[in-house]
């Protein structure tokens, strides 16, 4: 697998941090791995928490010219000035949110399993599409975005897709010839060491 062919890293902060801790070590992922994307992907909707958030991880990021989404909080993207939002109702608000933020930000759509949802976004015009879970979990109703669904849309479809969710070793090493990105967050995140998680994850990449 060549460089160019190598799927990206989508990077997507844990769902609660410290801002005390949280920009050290996430500058430290940054200068170790070739990230594309950073998503805030925060469980918190109290706007004061995730503007100061936002702040923080926009300073890091941009430095190092990484663009930064928030994920569906779409009227705080242009306000904090992050590059775009991260849908997770499918491809239901993607035209009207393309129009809110203009033809420059990034919109992208996470659209489950359904092949039909995922078309329907990038027609509506979303720079990219994730399905997921595309690894195993012992949660949920053991619902899975299989290799077929990424195996069909990278041969038919042109829009980039990102594959997340029960990220491991086999999945990355399965899905790598057939996604564009693989969003990686709470996979590293919950370990002690998130670097070395980091490298564990990606190394059937090469």
């Amino acid at each position: 697998m060549t460089a160019s062919e190598r799927p990206q890293i989508y990077l997507l902060t844990p769902p609660e941090f410290e801002l005390s801790v949280f920009p050290d070590q996430l500058s430290g992922i940054l200068d170790s791995f070739e990230v594309a994307c950073l998503r805030l992907a925060m469980a918190s909707r109290d706007e004061d928490r995730l503007s100061r958030a936002a702040d923080a991880i926009r300073t890091v990021a941009h430095q190092r010219d990484i663009a930064v989404v928030i994920e569906t909080h779409v009227g705080l993207a242009e306000r904090l000035g992050l590059d775009g939002v991260h849908l997770s109702d499918g491809a239901r608000s993607v035209r009207a949110v393309r129009k809110a933020l203009g033809k420059d930000a990034i919109v992208g759509a996470f659209c489950g399993t359904s092949r039909h949802d995922g078309m329907n976004a990038g027609e509506a015009g979303a720079d990219y599409v994730a399905f997921g879970p595309a690894g195993v979990s012992i949660l949920g109703d053991g619902t899975q975005a299989e290799p077929e669904l990424f195996a069909w849309w990278s041969e038919m479809i042109e829009i980039p897709v990102v594959a997340e969710g029960h990220l491991d070793v086999g999945t990355i090493e399965a899905l790598a010839p057939m996604t564009d990105f693989f969003a990686i967050g709470e996979e590293i995140w919950a370990k002690e060491d998130p670097s070395a998680a980091l490298k564990e994850l990606l190394e059937p990449l090469g």
